[in-house]
């Protein structure tokens, strides 16, 4: 379909903004040595008493990080030197002793031999895994309906992330109520709906899931510190665990999810996994600081606050507090679950790093940035994401660079929201990559997913869709032919006007593309508008001139979905309210119409020379 043809105008607007359990006791606790171990850059102590005045010494004798045990009985040193003949010791007054055995500080650069992998065993269902620093890990095996393991080997997809993940009951169950209309008592057993891709969606489509849930959150062990080195090899970890699965086919496994779990996959396919086969990371950002945390170097007190907030309130020992399933499984009594709560008052203030950081600190967030590990990525990668992204931003385009010199990258952008990279014009092709590049098997979408996908996008989404469409490759049976032809697929699509498609005003679904061969797309020129006298944006510079405002944040509303939610976002029509600035208030400068159409694809910037009358300012730039 070809675009209508309109005339538009070019404004660049500039306003201020505002700135804006479980328990222990002394009695109970055990006795020297004190259970210690080494992590990834880090080391922790279990089953010291309350008040413990505790230091980390490295095998020279030298003190390298001091600390007091917390009600649990635990501490965690952090950004330690990987090395061996570390040792804990308690001071009491001018004595010092040796409260544990010696142990190592682990290094990104050494991981574990195969046969680490090769003696753990997943079973259906919820499991405990332990990694590499003795941490147990909460990972649940989902199977296609009706299928046992004995009907393996499945082709496998992990999703890894800290919402309610490997919670072990049935979500499609309760999506199928939800449809219906007969929902019943809310399940705490169930996933979070943010993990539907491996919860509901992959085994829909044949493949078995296994749902990974972070540390520091649900019942898994450990410390939360979002995306910190140990997080991240854990995910190395799971790859490595699952694969050696007699169940997994081909011993190769895919990493799939939107939002948290698309995000989580760009750094654990940087570590490179040996048995990674393949990504399809949906809905992500490329930097914590930059792209979502404080996007141009002002706190984002909107989605940001709210999600980092959550996320610390996931990681607070259960039974006070912490996810829903972890409640459930500590008062029924799982002991796993029970333990693996020891280091949650140990949980890294991700939200303090960020705000007590005015500028972005490369030593605190370059390992905490994904587009940073996406440049180890090797595996064949299907990438898609929003520019409009309301949650995670969409600053994520900054870090495709990095996937140039890879071969196999498929690269989808279009306009819309959060969940729209689920959205029909992108998940058939979405399956055939999964299908071709992890199970290395024809492609076919079920028929089930295929009349129920518009209850699921109205469930998933709050919005109509345009149908799921069947794979091309459907009824074919030569697997190298199908991924020699999936492979002459443009490698960047550009989905256009998703939104306006047949299903109604809003419904998902893009009305037409722009292919390209590479990002950024080489027929794309950088072109360059001038701020200029009157208010004119122009193409040429003009003479020098000066433009003023008072500044006034109350002269616009704070946000433009009138604080109805965060889920009117993805509406069909969300209510947006939004008010142009008001006069004097500050500035806008706008083209001459167009006389032709044009296509924005990429970045913009505004440089601009600014005088203040106050010492810190904020600006907001809105492109329209």
């Amino acid at each position: 379909m070809r675009p209508v043809r309109t005339t538009v105008a070019l404004t660049v607007t500039l306003s201020t903004l505002a700135l804006g359990g479980l328990t222990t006791s002394a009695s109970a606790a055990s006795t020297a040595p004190y259970t210690a171990k080494g992590s990834i850059e880090e080391a922790y102590v279990l089953g010291a008493r309350q008040g413990d005045r505790l230091s980390l010494v490295n095998k020279q004798g030298k003190v390298t990080g001091k600390g007091t045990a917390d009600r649990f009985g635990s501490f965690v040193w952090r950004e330690q030197k990987p090395g061996s003949g570390y040792t804990v010791q308690i001071r009491s007054g001018r004595k010092v002793k040796t409260a544990s055995k010696k142990f190592a500080v682990l290094s990104t650069k050494a991981n574990p031999s195969q046969s680490f992998y090769d003696g753990k065993v997943l079973n259906a269902g919820l499991n405990y895994v332990t990694v590499r620093d003795g941490v147990e890990i909460a990972m649940t095996v989902r199977l296609p309906s009706g299928k046992t393991l004995a009907d393996g080997p499945f082709p496998t997809v992990i999703e890894y992330s800290g919402y309610q993940t490997a919670a072990p009951h049935d979500l499609l169950s309760s999506v199928i109520a939800s449809v219906t209309g007969s929902k019943g008592a809310s399940d705490p057993l169930v996933p979070a709906t943010g993990t539907a891709v491996g919860s509901v969606i992959a085994p829909l489509l044949g493949f078995a899931s296994v749902s990974v849930q972070m540390r520091g959150s649900g019942c898994s062990g450990g410390a939360f510190d979002l995306f910190g080195l140990p997080t991240t090899f854990d995910g190395y970890d799971a790859v490595e665990t699952v694969a050696a699965q007699p169940w997994v086919k081909g011993h190769k496994v895919g990493l799939a999810g939107i939002s948290f779990s698309g995000i989580t996959q760009l750094f654990v396919a940087g570590t490179q996994p040996p048995h990674l086969a393949a990504i399809a990371p949906m809905s992500v950002t490329d930097d914590m600081y930059t792209g979502t945390g404080n996007p141009g170097g002002i706190f984002n007190k909107g989605f940001a606050l709210s999600w980092i907030t959550d996320r610390a309130n996931d990681a607070k020992p259960a039974p006070e507090g912490g996810q829903a399933w972890a409640k459930a499984l500590v008062a029924a009594g799982d002991q796993h679950c029970i333990d693996n709560q020891k280091l949650r008052l140990q949980t890294q203030d991700v939200l303090g790093l960020i705000k007590t950081n005015p500028y972005r600190t490369p030593a605190l967030f370059d390992r905490r940035a994904p587009g940073a590990w996406v440049k180890n990525i090797k595996v064949p990668t299907f990438f898609i994401g929003q520019y409009h992204d309301e949650q995670t931003g969409g600053h994520f385009p900054e870090s495709l660079q990095y996937l140039a010199k890879n071969k196999d990258v498929w690269i989808t952008m279009q306009n819309g929201v959060h969940a729209d990279s689920l959205g029909p014009s992108t998940i058939t092709r979405w399956a055939e990559f999964l299908n071709l590049f992890v199970g290395d098997q024809i492609p076919k979408v079920p028929g089930l997913v295929l009349s129920l996908s518009g209850e699921l996008y109205k469930f998933l989404a709050d919005s109509a869709a345009a149908p799921v469409k069947q794979s091309r490759f459907d009824g074919t049976t030569d697997v190298a032919a199908a991924k020699a032809e999936f492979r002459k697929d443009p490698r960047v699509r550009l989905l256009m006007d998703n939104g306006a498609g047949p299903e109604g005003l809003g419904s998902i679904g893009a009305t037409w593309e722009i292919d390209a061969s590479s990002w950024p797309v080489k027929t794309a020129k950088a072109t360059t508008y001038y701020l200029g006298a009157g208010g004119a944006l122009g193409a040429k510079p003009s003479k020098a001139s000066t433009a003023s405002y008072t500044a006034d944040p109350k002269a616009r509303p704070a946000q433009t979905l009138g604080g109805t939610g965060e889920g009117d976002a993805w509406k069909a029509q969300p209510p947006y309210n939004w008010a142009p600035v008001a006069s004097g208030k500050g500035l806008g400068f706008t083209t001459a119409a167009f006389s032709s159409d044009m296509v924005m694809a990429g970045s913009s910037s505004l440089d601009l020379y600014l005088k203040s009358s106050a010492k810190d300012t904020d600006l907001q730039v809105t492109l329209t």
